[in-house]
């Protein structure tokens, strides 16, 4: 019997080429996939560079606030103990004043100084008018720049 060489031969052919080209479209199939895949990582990675990006810029924020609430409470804390300290050494002035003074009984005299007020306050009690109106004289003159408030009592 006698084979048609020429048909076979077409017809492995015809299977060639098709294999070929199902593995041309393949590999074609590959690179594009390949290409879309490089493609949307690169947007990816772009986002992602964007929001690291946002994400400092909100953390360099929040630390330059933080930084100026430290620094203003520094300040305050400086501003407070400045007056702390002022307060106490006129509470000192005035107290060693009325003591120093033979006029006054200044044994039941309490000083109280408000530095942030601005305000020396006299409390408790002397024998008589007199020391009343000395006692607050003297805290006048020794604490410039404050009220002086006189609550003693005469008894």
């Amino acid at each position: 019997m006698r084979r048609p060489t020429g048909l076979v031969t077409l017809v492995f052919a015809g299977f060639a080429l098709v294999a070929t080209a199902a593995c041309d479209n393949t590999a074609a199939g590959a690179r594009k996939d390949a290409e879309i895949a490089a493609d949307e990582t690169k947007r990816a990675s772009e986002k992602a560079a964007e929001a690291t990006a946002a994400a400092a810029r909100d953390a360099s924020d929040a630390t330059k606030r933080a930084g100026e609430a430290v620094a203003e409470s520094a300040a305050d804390a400086t501003k407070d103990a400045a007056a702390a300290t002022a307060a106490a050494a006129t509470t000192t002035s005035v107290k060693s004043a009325l003591m120093a003074n033979k006029s006054v009984d200044a044994t039941k005299i309490d000083v109280d100084t408000d530095g942030s007020a601005r305000i020396v306050t006299l409390r408790g009690s002397v024998p008589n008018e007199g020391q009343r109106v000395t006692a607050e004289r003297i805290a006048r003159a020794k604490a410039e720049g404050y009220t002086v408030v006189n609550q003693l009592t005469v008894g």
